[in-house]
């Protein structure tokens, strides 16, 4: 029998056209909107302890539950405590159901409508995911807001996969609704690849759930931005305004601040984290790279308007000193300020749309993230 989270709750609290400035409760927590999750796969965000996380600002981290299933296990987790109390998080926690992972990790992967089988690829050992397997690891896990399981597609797809994906994502939503048995929210995906009639008509379908929420999937898999943002538009047009809205696995700062002008309220990406790792920091006047030879005596830190523990500290000098000799302080320091940057750019987003200048802001981020790099700031 469909239940639904008597603990979620979504509110708007200003708008600036379709941007949307908004508050999610949790068992766990507030959320202000629009927000940018940290991405702790594993139960960690790789090269970032619990605290160091809070010093920045992290309201909600996301966490996966294919691989976490895959190791060390639901049953383990559950076993000491849940997923909050192993990763020593307090916040609330979105546990994505794996579909994705599974469509770019799994050896041997086979669809069907019952669900998908897969062999690790960790071992190779053979696994079968259905819906209402991932709403069970979910809710062993514990974690706040879980997500159904989706057919992801890849792109470029013809119309008639991207049907049939589509199609199959709808029985698995429902499905998934059925399967729960906790008060924890829930949020269906809508897929339909670039073909904005099955945009439509999934959205539609899936807004018609007693969903907590409404995600998109399916995107930055290939496609240009433009095709991105034209789709993006084709699905929004047809989610309920009173539930949030996630885009998964999105984006760059540019991709963020144009879908918050769209209406999108959450966003998760690797993206801070995997540059981080690759000595890429994002600033305030664009990319840098910290591996360049004319940073090899340079005094000043990464951004000097930027406030976060690593810019107050040390210079970039020191960081590409680190970066060249493969220590593990390069990852963490870099990943302190990339998630610091992306966290002040979604406060510095919320502060645009309540004094109603998102547009300003939006074309000042893209003159600076979306080519040459610019000496203003924002």
């Amino acid at each position: 029998m469909e239940m639904q989270c008597s603990y979620f709750k979504f509110e708007l609290i200003a708008e600036d056209g379709p941007a949307r400035k908004g508050r999610l409760m949790t068992p766990h927590g507030e959320v202000k909107t629009p927000a940018f999750m940290p991405v702790g796969t594993q139960a960690t965000v790789k090269g970032m302890a619990p605290e160091l996380l809070k010093s920045i600002g992290t309201q909600i981290v996301l966490s996966n539950a294919y691989h976490l299933h895959i190791r060390p296990g639901e049953k383990l987790i559950s076993s000491l405590g849940g997923l909050h109390r192993f990763m020593s998080w307090d916040g609330p926690i979105l546990t994505d159901s794996g579909g994705f992972q599974i469509f770019s990790l799994a050896r041997l992967m086979e669809v069907s409508d019952s669900g998908i089988k897969f062999a690790s690829h960790i071992d190779g050992t053979r696994h079968e995911l259905t819906p209402e397997k991932a709403i069970v690891i979910q809710e062993e896990l514990g974690s706040d807001i879980m997500m159904c399981l989706d057919e992801c597609i890849p792109y470029p797809a013809d119309i008639e996969y991207a049907r049939q994906a589509a199609d199959r994502t709808t029985a698995w939503a429902r499905r998934s609704l059925d399967a729960r048995t906790k008060d924890r929210a829930l949020f269906g995906i809508i897929q339909g690849g670039v073909y904005p009639e099955l945009r439509k008509k999934n959205a539609r379908e899936i807004s018609s759930m007693p969903f907590e929420g409404m995600a998109i999937g399916g995107l930055s898999v290939g496609e240009d931005r433009d095709v991105m943002l034209s789709t993006l538009d084709a699905t929004l047009a047809y989610i309920p305004v009173e539930k949030p809205r996630y885009l998964m696995g999105v984006g760059g700062p540019v991709d963020i601040v144009e879908a918050v002008a769209r209406g999108v309220d959450m966003f998760d990406c690797v993206l801070p984290t995997r540059n981080a790792r690759n000595g890429m920091l994002f600033t305030r006047q664009g990319r840098l790279s910290i591996k360049q030879a004319r940073f090899r005596d340079d005094p000043l830190p990464p951004d000097e308007n930027c406030s976060c523990y690593t810019c107050r500290n040390f210079s970039r000098a020191y960081l590409r000193h680190l970066f060249l000799s493969k220590e593990i302080l390069s990852s963490i320091l870099n990943t302190i300020h990339n998630l610091h940057f992306y966290l002040e750019l979604m406060s510095d987003i919320r502060h645009a749309i309540e004094n109603k200048c998102l547009d300003d802001f939006r074309k000042r981020v893209k003159e600076i993230h979306d080519g040459d790099i610019s000496l203003r700031s924002w």
